[in-house]
């Protein structure tokens, strides 16, 4: 039987956090989105804790998915370069990595953060 589109991406999500992990010197940089709106968080695994966190719905930007998707990994950079943060490992969720992912992830490296 054939796996369902969420069933493929949770099964690439296990695989590829079996590989990466975040401490506080390199957090994790995770990316969900949804339809609608999209969400950033870096976590330090080692202790459980999210250091920051940004999303869509926090910033009421105007423009396309896109253009917010890169505001979002603009203020995710800004939140962790104000926390000390200049190094990340990225995590992508199991989501391709193009449009909106990839968009975030070039707004991060604009505003300063190292992948």
């Amino acid at each position: 039987m054939a796996l369902s589109k969420v069933q493929k991406r949770d099964r690439i999500k296990r695989r590829v956090r079996g590989k990466i992990s975040g401490s506080a010197e390199l957090p994790r940089l995770s990316v969900y989105k949804s339809n609608k709106e999209i969400y950033a968080q870096l976590i330090d695994d080692k202790d459980g804790k999210t250091l920051a966190s940004a999303s869509s719905r926090s910033l009421n930007a105007k423009g396309t998915k896109t253009e917010i998707s890169t505001e979002v990994g603009k203020a995710i950079a800004e939140k962790a370069k104000s926390a000390g943060i200049e190094k990340i490992v990225f995590d992508r969720n199991g989501f391709v990595y193009q449009g909106r992912i990839k968009a975030l992830a070039d707004g991060a490296r604009e505003a300063g953060l190292q992948f």
